[in-house]
């Protein structure tokens, strides 16, 4: 084998094994993300729902009472 297709043939596949490292560290980066966004945005519990619903009742209740002044 001429040394020139022996490194072309190291070459290619150096070059797969770079592409298969990329596509892995894209995998791991786009799960760190993806995991890092969910740390980020708050839950939808029960307890956040009640407390938005407490926050409207009284915003409701003070519109009211200043209606009522008027």
């Amino acid at each position: 084998m001429p040394i020139s297709e022996f490194s072309q043939g190291f070459s290619r596949s150096f070059s797969q094994r770079q592409q298969e490292q990329m596509g892995d560290y894209v995998a791991h980066l786009q799960i760190h993300m993806a995991l890092q966004a969910r740390n980020l945005v708050p839950a939808l519990t029960k307890g956040a729902i009640d407390h938005r619903s407490q926050l409207l009742h009284q915003t409701q209740a003070e519109f009211e009472k200043v209606i009522s002044r008027q």
